[in-house]
């Protein structure tokens, strides 16, 4: 699904510490042999040389399980999706659907994002999904958030004009840090049409399995638009 000729190199993903589960409980013999055997033909590879034969170029960071994922990529079968997750188990979910599936638009990054954002070209991406990504509660680890200045920076050397930031969270605190730094960036513009729209979710934004345990809270749903 790529003409890709090599894989991100692990020198720029030691260029930033990663915090977080890379993985969790044993994997099911099915999904461990699909880790093997599917996961490598739909793995990422770098530099992205040739998309002409789709309409557009999607990014989800951090996809956890990958229902959104996968939702999206079947509702939009000319759009390729790129999905990054360094969590072992949901990838190992993703990979098992899109066997189920037989979705050929999804290319997998099982890994930090932040060297993919680094690699991949200029003004090509029309969506990005950022989605109940780790709160990172305490004060202490609040430089671990994957919001930042320098994050936004990236997004926005990658994103076309017009481009649409979707960004949920159920906690509070994040959901004010979000605000405050993507609101300040230059970069961004917030889509807001009518009062209270942050709390009802569009219908081409389907819920996941997170989402549905509300563990810090409502869901708040965020769509930024690239300057």
């Amino acid at each position: 699904m790529s003409g890709a000729s090599h894989r991100i190199s692990t020198s720029a993903q030691a260029l930033e510490r990663f915090y977080g589960r890379r993985s969790g409980k044993t994997l099911r013999p099915h999904r461990a042999q699909l880790m093997k055997t599917l996961l490598p033909k739909v793995m990422l590879q770098l530099p992205l040389t040739d998309t002409s034969n789709w309409d557009d170029l999607w990014l989800e960071i951090g996809f956890g399980a990958g229902e959104h994922l996968a939702w999206q990529a079947k509702a939009h079968p000319r759009t390729l999706l790129i999905g990054c997750e360094p969590y072992q188990n949901g990838v190992a979910r993703l990979v098992d659907q899109i066997n189920d599936d037989k979705i050929t638009n999804i290319l997998i990054h099982p890994d930090d994002a932040r060297p993919v954002l680094d690699q991949l070209p200029e003004q090509c991406l029309g969506r990005v999904f950022i989605l109940f990504n780790d709160p990172w509660p305490k004060k202490r680890h609040w430089d671990r958030r994957f919001i930042s200045n320098h994050n936004l920076d990236r997004l926005a050397r990658i994103m076309k004009k017009g481009a649409e930031l979707r960004i949920a969270t159920d906690h509070p605190g994040l959901r004010y840090w979000i605000l405050k730094h993507t609101r300040a960036h230059k970069d961004f513009e917030w889509k807001l049409e009518y009062c209270h729209q942050w709390l009802a979710r569009p219908e081409d934004w389907p819920a996941t399995r997170y989402e549905e345990k509300a563990l810090h809270g409502r869901p708040h749903f965020f769509t930024f638009i690239r300057r």
